[in-house]
């Protein structure tokens, strides 16, 4: 029996309590809200029992009374109020949790769609997605996945590329048996952009290549250089920051607004030293721990990143020193000091920064410095400081009369690249770059001219 287990409201009381809102306003409507779904339950169900069929009657009752993004969002308080019920053992299970995964719904929001709808079975059911790698070409496409894992690839962006494929034939079985190119063709034609179109051709150039090794006679697909020229041409050029820029963004990170969290513009403005002095890429720098950190010797330990490396990248001075007055203002603050937990701590989440959080962080402290604009993706980018530290460094190498040729292999361990091909495509040709290039090479070249006796 999955019956509701509060009859005095002493379990709603407490999860309230442990919520983290901004006023014990919000604390009463949650308790509110929680009540009211509770009496809806003992007037609708024997003993208050928590069934799918109460929670969808519940829906629809509250789907005639109030719009449907307010029922959206209630549904989502009731959900993480069961979801605690079931995680603390007073009940079996989240009734709504259970309707996600039988019908295969991606967030909560699709199913309450579907059973707020006039037909809500039929609803339901049209969320049933059939299981991956079920098209005609999808056990081929999962055993190359597995086959790639098994000697070391994490593989996540390949195998998503073959799902988005997997997916489209399950949904045009008519066209199952052609030729691949046919098949990719007809991908390529249901969504007419230019990116999906290199996607496409990149998925039947990797799948045509599987499938000639299973089958010799099977065609392999040739590379489309009218489209690679294309998505060539639409890449966006990084930007390199000038020194003025990268002053102005870092002054922009330490004067950035944040009245509900102290911390916040010592985060960004760490965050954004190592992005740049560090070379770091976002994903690296939300994974650091407290532990990575070697104050002593000026190490920053950077682990299991891209093709599953880790590196220990030295620090200059000024940016050692920034690190440590930042681990200092979030002891501060309350941080935990175990050598496990995330180095960019929120005060408001109590828990590290994920990617998407760090970035949105970091944006916002560009469009403060005035180098976005206040809307769009236009404009820097935060990866561009990666760019940038490898440019400023070429220029760095050059000013002081040093060869940066063999230095180039350095530079690749440093950025954590496996070979300097990476590397090259960091090599963004500036004019001041351009400059030192031509007159290093025409000082050789002078030399080697008078060595052989053509000019005096």
């Amino acid at each position: 029996m999955n019956a509701w287990p509060d009859a005095d409201s002493t379990i709603v009381d407490r999860y309230v309590r442990q919520l983290r809102v901004r006023s014990a306003k919000t604390r009463r409507w949650y308790a509110n809200e929680i009540r009211a779904f509770q009496r809806f339950l003992e007037r609708t169900e024997p003993g208050g029992s928590l069934t799918e069929a109460a929670v969808v009657a519940w829906v629809r009752e509250r789907s005639t009374l109030v719009l449907p993004i307010v029922v959206a969002d209630r549904a989502r308080k009731i959900h993480r109020f069961l979801e605690y019920l079931v995680r603390h053992h007073y009940v079996a299970t989240n009734p709504l949790a259970s309707l996600c995964e039988r019908y295969g719904a991606r967030s909560l929001t699709a199913i309450i769609r579907a059973v707020s709808a006039p037909d809500p079975e039929r609803a339901l059911s049209a969320l049933r997605k059939p299981p991956p790698w079920s098209s005609s070409l999808g056990a081929v496409m999962r055993d190359h996945v597995a086959l790639m894992r098994s000697v070391g690839y994490r593989y996540r962006a390949q195998e998503q590329r073959f799902l988005a494929f997997d997916r489209f034939l399950q949904s045009h079985p008519e066209i199952a048996g052609q030729p691949l190119a046919a098949l990719i063709q007809a991908w390529t034609v249901a969504t007419p952009t230019r990116a999906h179109a290199g996607q496409c051709e990149l998925v039947g150039r990797l799948l045509s290549r599987v499938m000639h090794r299973l089958d010799p006679r099977s065609e392999t697909l040739e590379v489309d250089r009218g489209l690679r020229r294309q998505l060539y041409r639409g890449h966006r050029r990084p930007h390199i920051y000038s020194h003025g820029e990268l002053c102005r963004v870092l002054e922009a990170a330490r004067t950035l607004g944040a009245p509900r969290s102290a911390l916040l513009p010592s985060t960004a403005y760490t965050m954004l030293v190592l992005a740049y002095c560090a070379a770091l890429r976002i994903g690296e720098i939300v994974r650091l721990t407290l532990g990575d950190i070697d104050e002593k010797a000026g190490i920053l330990e950077v682990r299991n990143t891209k093709f599953f490396k880790s590196r220990q990248v030295p620090l200059h001075s000024s940016a050692m020193q920034a690190l440590s007055e930042y681990v200092a203002a979030r002891r501060l603050a309350g941080g935990p000091t175990s050598a496990s937990a995330p180095l960019f701590w929120h005060e408001a989440r109590q828990g590290g920064y994920s990617r998407a959080a760090a970035a949105d962080l970091l944006i916002k402290v560009l469009r403060s410095a005035g180098l976005k604009p206040a809307r769009g993706r236009t404009g820097p980018r935060i990866h561009d400081l990666r760019h940038a530290f490898v440019v400023h460094r070429m220029l760095d190498w050059y000013e002081h009369g040093v060869d940066p040729e063999p230095r180039l292999p350095h530079l690749a361990t440093y950025l954590g690249h496996k070979s300097i091909n990476s590397t090259l495509i960091y090599i963004t040709v500036t004019r001041e770059l351009l400059q030192h290039a031509a007159e290093r090479f025409r000082r050789r070249g002078a030399a080697s001219l008078r060595a052989e006796g053509v000019v005096s």
